[in-house]
């Protein structure tokens, strides 16, 4: 097939564009096939024996876990625990978007994760990305701060049900637990904390959808719901107490030192 130019009376061919697919389908070179790494600056610290469908399978993986690595491995979920149960006490089920609440809780997971994030950035990442230190290194030492945190944070008997689950034996230290075991044992932790949390800023909530539904009740308007009347009390004792600074420095000073 020719493609023409419309000139001064003269036609001229138009060179006719090369397909891309053959050259898609071309053999990769030997250096791939042959289990070379073709990518060695792709994952520092693991060029033996890695082509590029592995470094690239690897690093896709690690960044697909990252979302999961920040709520399990901080205190993110028990910050977005309890402000959930925070908007539901006070009936701002529209009125506090999902958004709101996981932006503050990641505010406050990074005020608080800030100084093991300097650890494992100074220690761990700086020599790993200079190239002074392997990957299964920088792992290790990574884990050292991060551990540190979690076993602050969780309670004995979390970690001793979830070891004795994993069937390791009683008498380890808590340090020398494995991190899995560490891990699962902190996010029962959380969990429980933020429950405990916010069990304590829904009492004083409550008691005015109680009071107000009684109120309602005596004076014969039943069809009348109690949560349009009790909403702007809410409003008003959380405003009064300044309820957002308790709140914060509630979930903040929750936090163990370590």
């Amino acid at each position: 097939m020719m493609l023409f130019t419309r000139g001064a009376g003269v036609a001229a061919p138009l060179p006719r564009p090369m397909p891309l697919l053959p050259l898609l389908l071309l053999p990769l070179p030997a250096a791939a096939q042959e289990g070379a790494s073709v990518l060695p600056g792709v994952i520092p610290g693991s060029t033996q024996g890695m082509t590029v469908k592995s470094q690239i399978l690897v690093l896709m993986t690690l960044l697909g876990l990252l979302p999961v690595m920040v709520m399990m491995m901080t205190s993110f979920t028990r910050f977005v625990i309890v402000l959930s149960l925070l908007r539901q006490a006070l009936g701002l089920q529209q009125g506090l978007p999902n958004r709101i609440i996981t932006g503050i809780a990641l505010i406050l997971t990074i005020l608080v994760m800030r100084p093991v994030g300097e650890a494992v950035w100074r220690d761990a990442f700086l020599p790993y990305d200079r190239d002074k230190s392997g990957l299964e290194q920088a792992l290790k030492i990574a884990e050292v701060p991060v551990s540190r945190f979690m076993l602050a944070q969780t309670s004995k008997t979390a970690l001793a049900q979830v070891a004795h689950l994993a069937g390791e034996p009683a008498n380890l230290a808590p340090e020398q637990r494995g991190f899995t075991v560490k891990l699962a044992a902190f996010v029962l932790s959380e969990l429980k904390t933020a429950f405990q949390i916010g069990a304590m800023l829904f009492i004083p909530f409550l008691i005015i959808d109680l009071v107000v539904s009684s109120v309602l009740m005596a004076m014969g308007m039943m069809m009348l719901s109690p949560l349009v009347i009790s909403l702007p009390f809410k409003l008003l004792l959380f405003v009064l107490v300044d309820g957002w600074t308790l709140t914060v420095n509630t979930l903040v000073g929750s936090i163990h030192g370590y």
